[in-house]
């Protein structure tokens, strides 16, 4: 069997970064791109070179931003008293989807996960604190996944920040909007009557 010409292979195990790509799924990308897409690609190339060149992290919440502060930080109709604690931009982009906050945000880059050797110290908690302790912050909101590692982490912030007198909640879980108890796994069911209130009238 002949071997893929160099630029071919370096160009398959390029792609092999991205989440979920295996050896075969990179080798069809790289050959769609090469054989269907030439002019995408060539604009994909660019697009990626332009973002490793300008991209930084917010030196406020810490998120992607092609300056020093993102919109959302320099934005003057943010609520500055809640500060709201996720692990990825992506959840940044959920929560604003959801028209539900109209806070701030710091963006952990990660969570805790000592098996894939994540520990406090690869999340910059110290500018965490900082910010949480800038004197407008009122109220830290950790919305961390709901997974083992979200939770830990959520659980770890939360000593963290209690620690120092910063006043934490943490998001809900439960049944989601729309959803019928029939199709709803017993974890989430059980967490959702753990986590019941009061019917009010008013």
């Amino acid at each position: 069997m002949a071997a893929a010409p160099s630029a071919l292979a370096a160009l398959i195990e390029a792609l092999r970064v991205l989440p979920g790509v295996g050896p075969k799924s990179a080798q069809r990308m790289a050959y769609h791109l090469l054989q269907h897409a030439r002019d995408p690609a060539r604009s994909l190339a660019r697009a990626l070179d332009a973002a490793l060149d300008t991209v930084r992290h917010c030196e406020l919440c810490n998120d992607f931003s092609d300056a020093a502060r993102c919109a959302l930080c320099e934005s003057p109709r943010r609520d500055a008293s809640r500060l709201c604690v996720v692990e990825m931009p992506g959840d940044v982009l959920m929560v604003e989807q959801a028209r539900c906050y109209d806070g701030r945000y710091f963006v952990l880059m990660g969570r805790l996960s000592p098996l894939d050797g994540m520990g406090p110290g690869s999340l910059d908690l110290d500018r965490l604190v900082a910010r949480a302790s800038d004197g407008c912050v009122e109220e830290v909101i950790l919305a961390t996944n709901y997974t083992v590692e979200g939770e830990a982490t959520a659980h770890y912030l939360g000593e963290l920040l209690a620690a120092r007198g910063i006043a934490c909640t943490r998001i809900a879980r439960g049944i989601p909007v729309g959803g019928e108890l029939e199709y709803v796994d017993s974890g989430t069911l059980a967490q959702s009557m753990h986590e019941r209130r009061r019917i009010s009238r008013d």
